[in-house]
């Protein structure tokens, strides 16, 4: 048919971090986008990628084909949105360790002439790019240290952050900048270090049509969570000794910690909870926060003040979380478990609201479908 014919066709590749871009796929192709989502590997958590280029043992020839092929599919899509700050030909060949000498040599000139290479063809093509950053992807140790009171940067091993992978990492915004038609963002600290033509994009990760809310019923003991992807960079530190405090001193509450469990587990977990307790140096909430806020439970977080500039104003006034520092969490913890624990249900319904309005995979895919078809427009009349 003319409207198959005339459909936005989607390429959302090559990786992705917290299954943003296989989620956002089926979302696109409920809104009549011929969307696909391919990734090189298969991530720990299963996401729901529609195609996965390599093995789980793999070498640097398989990895070479596979960047061919992909290029190759790459041609046959008007879209091609790369996510984590990667493409196809990524700036870094992860996880390979070169053998021989000569794979060291193909590795070096991969290096000098390949890398990226894929934007200049692309753009060369008629293609329109597009690109999100998640967030380390992003993140430079430098300007973080430099001008953020608490940050992930203080709490990592060693070697996360370097002078080296700093200026990996504006190598790659540059090439972005200078290639990219769309970017988009989606923690609100990196529209410090992007192009000024980047966009924020809440997390489309959490649809609520399947995170619905608990019926709101308080235990007669508060249950407070907390569930470290990392706990250096969670804080999970400083919310262990907050709870040992409050509980000498004699409030009563009972608090888990959520870790090496499955995902049906878990949300067994928050679905029970009263309150989450998120991080405490990135400055924003994770998705983690998004799917608690979906069950309809309060959540409590570090928000950098600064960075809410580049979030919607009415975005910024409606945000449901209860902020807290590394330093304020403590008192604030203790009066919401005590004088305040009758709002807790409230404020959950408000974040349940926040969850529909800002963070609906449908609404956001709408958006995104919005910018396509304008790009695409402005290729073909070019």
């Amino acid at each position: 048919s003319v409207e198959k014919m005339n459909r936005i066709r989607v390429l959302h590749c090559p990786q992705s971090a917290a299954g943003h871009s296989a989620y956002l796929a089926r979302v696109e192709r409920e809104l009549k986008l011929d969307s696909w989502s391919v990734s090189f590997h298969q991530h720990a958590y299963s996401y729901p990628f529609d195609e996965v280029l390599l093995e789980e043992s793999y070498n640097l020839f398989s990895y070479v084909k596979a960047m061919l092929k992909l290029s190759w599919k790459a041609h046959s899509f008007d879209i091609i949105h790369y996510n984590f700050g990667e493409t196809i030909f990524p700036a870094r060949v992860q996880q390979m360790k070169p053998v021989s000498a000569f794979a060291r040599v193909l590795v070096k000139l991969y290096y000098l002439f390949l890398h990226m290479i894929d934007l200049r063809i692309l753009k060369c093509l008629g293609k329109c790019i597009a690109v999100t950053f998640q967030g380390s992807d992003a993140r430079q140790g430098d300007y973080i240290k430099e001008n953020f009171e608490f940050s992930i940067a203080d709490h990592v091993e060693t070697g996360y952050y370097s002078p080296q992978s700093d200026a990996e990492k504006r190598q790659v915004i540059a090439k972005f900048e200078q290639y990219a038609d769309l970017i988009y963002y989606i923690s609100p600290d990196t529209g410090h270090v992007l192009p000024s033509q980047a966009k924020f994009m809440p997390t489309p990760r959490v649809d609520s049509r399947i995170w619905k809310p608990i019926p709101q019923t308080r235990n007669l003991k508060p249950i407070v969570v907390h569930a470290p992807s990392h706990r250096g960079v969670k804080g999970t530190k400083v919310i262990l000794d907050v709870v040992e405090n409050l509980k000498q001193d004699g409030i009563d509450f009972e608090f888990i910690l959520v870790e090496n469990l499955s995902n049906i587990d878990a949300r067994k977990i928050y679905e029970k909870a009263d309150l989450l307790i998120d991080q405490l140096y990135a400055g924003w909430y994770g998705g983690l926060a998004v799917e608690c806020m979906a069950l309809s439970k309060p959540v409590m977080c570090y928000i950098r003040e600064n960075d809410l500039k580049f979030i919607p104003k009415k975005m910024r006034e409606s945000l449901p979380i209860i902020r807290v520092t590394p330093n304020t969490l403590e008192p604030i913890l203790s009066l919401w478990l005590t004088e305040k624990t009758d709002n807790l249900p409230s404020r959950g319904i408000q974040s349940r609201k926040f969850i529909e309005t800002w963070h609906n995979p449908l609404k956001i895919a709408a958006q995104l479908k919005k910018d396509y078809q304008l790009c695409r427009e402005q290729k073909q009349n070019s």
